[in-house]
């Protein structure tokens, strides 16, 4: 068996000699060559049949995409790959793929199985998504990562662009931008319905991990004995030594800035999919943290409440969209919001009246209308209910989702659809939640700009586009 560092470095050479076509015509062929026509890998699947697939993360969230993929009918598990093989979320989900090759470390998983599977799915913690991710797109794998992109900016760019050279299907797991949410609001920015939108609230309400921490914590907590079943090294991945402890794994990983991308990854991705996409949004030139209560420099806060302020893209106006995370830090809603209870010792300010308790989601405002909407694909309604009883007469039909965003992954991989959040639309959505850390991180505004993608106003922010250095070893993924 190679060496994991001459592996990867032999990936990096290797590919450059491949002619990457659509996988449209890829898997309509039962061969890839590379440039001087010798066979290199035999296509498994043409379009009429299930595809192979290689999962890494099989517990927890992995677990589930595990099984999402598995109730299309359309693929075959060939492959499972987590860094704890032992532990009693990963070994119900092996038992129910007895067939499938099995493997600690997802670099050994390409080196000796790579030929076993078409696609991949990283169902792994956030700052473990890049290395996955790219390695597979290299091995002309497409690949499946679930939200958010990458916990930095840089991988996101970096994923962007591999995607374009690579030429694969690629798709994140924000799972409801293939329902009903994603399709009504195509449908109505098509139809005018949405249109000249100036702000936007997005909120997410509930209740963290972390919410019960000591924001005086000053260092990390001290290191514990590692599982037995835990192969330790491989879930650090990337990410600077740290001793292994209970808080860092099992979803405790989301809490940290050095692993995850807390609240605003974790539920950003559900609430301001479409209307970044569909408002064209990009890049916004300023986030402006307008309160951060219970700043910490190694995890998230209690609450927060971030300005991101985008421009004029064209005809349509400047945007503001004000994000709130918190169990107590609800924003104000306006009045015909609808059922709700509100604080009785505030009163109404501006037309806005302050709720006691708000689901995850958003308020959209336009200049002739405003809409409420939850996360995921729940679909958009006008309020107040008289001005939606006033507007339904005009409303477009809109069109049913073909298929779910697991089915529409795997047929993208066929070359039968277009995935509906590949990186190139997802990418940037993570890399304004990049940005909205580092206002977090740092409690300081962030300017940045648009063209060069350089953050102006603070050197250390700047930096942090890129992040720490990746730890000895793993750098070969950042040159793939």
């Amino acid at each position: 068996m190679t060496s994991r560092r001459k592996f990867i470095k032999k990936s990096a050479v290797t590919l450059g000699a491949i002619t990457i076509v659509p996988s449209h015509v890829l898997f309509a062929k039962n061969e890839i060559r590379n440039t001087l026509g010798k066979i290199i890998r035999a296509a498994s699947v043409v379009p009429s049949d299930k595809i192979n697939m290689a999962f890494c993360g099989i517990g927890n969230r992995g677990g589930s995409d595990l099984r999402s993929f598995n109730k299309t009918g359309l693929v075959n598990t060939t492959v499972l790959c987590d860094v704890d093989m032992g532990a009693p979320h990963t070994t119900e989900n092996m038992k129910a793929y007895p067939k499938a090759k099995r493997y600690q470390d997802f670099r050994e998983m390409f080196d000796k199985s790579g030929k076993e599977f078409d696609a991949v799915c990283a169902g792994t913690p956030d700052f473990s998504h890049f290395s996955i991710a790219v390695l597979s797109m290299s091995q002309g794998k497409h690949v499946y990562v679930e939200k958010p992109l990458t916990r930095t900016f840089n991988e996101s760019e970096i994923l962007i662009k591999a995607a374009k050279k690579y030429k694969v299907a690629t798709q994140m797991g924000n799972q409801g931008h293939s329902e009903g949410n994603y399709f009504q609001f195509k449908a109505w920015v098509e139809a005018g319905i949405i249109k000249d939108v100036t702000k936007i609230t997005a909120h997410m309400n509930g209740k963290r991990r972390w919410h019960a921490w000591d924001t005086n914590m000053k260092t990390f907590p001290k290191g514990q004995p590692i599982p037995e079943t835990l192969d330790w090294d491989t879930w650090l991945m990337t990410a600077q030594h740290h001793d292994y402890q209970k808080d860092f794994v099992n979803g405790q990983w989301r809490c940290w800035y050095d692993f995850g991308m807390g609240a605003l990854g974790d539920w950003g991705a559900h609430i301001i999919d479409t209307a970044h996409q569909f408002l064209e949004l990009g890049l916004p030139f300023e986030v402006d943290p307008i309160k951060i209560e219970g700043h910490n420099t190694l995890f998230y806060p209690q609450a927060s409440t971030l300005a991101f302020k985008f421009p004029e893209r064209g005809k349509m106006p400047p945007v503001t969209i004000t994000w709130y995370d918190g169990i107590n830090n609800i924003p104000a809603v306006p009045e015909g919001y609808g059922k709700l209870k509100v604080d009785p010792n505030i009163p109404p300010v501006n037309g806005e009246v302050k709720p006691t308790k708000l689901g995850a989601g958003k308020i959209i405002y336009s200049k002739d209308l405003t809409f409420k909407g939850g996360s995921h694909g729940s679909t958009l309604s006008i309020i107040p209910e008289e001005k939606a009883k006033e507007m339904e007469s005009k409303l477009p039909k809109v069109p049913v989702s073909p298929s779910n965003h697991f089915e529409n992954f795997v047929k993208a991989a066929k070359g039968e659809e277009k995935t509906l959040s590949p990186f190139e639309i997802s990418g940037p959505l993570s890399q304004v939640f990049c940005l909205g850390v580092l206002a977090q991180k740092l409690n300081t505004k962030i300017k940045f700009d648009r063209n060069t993608k350089q953050i102006t106003n603070n050197k250390i922010a700047n930096e942090l586009l890129v992040g720490t250095p990746p730890r000895k070893g793993w750098e070969e993924f950042y040159k793939l």
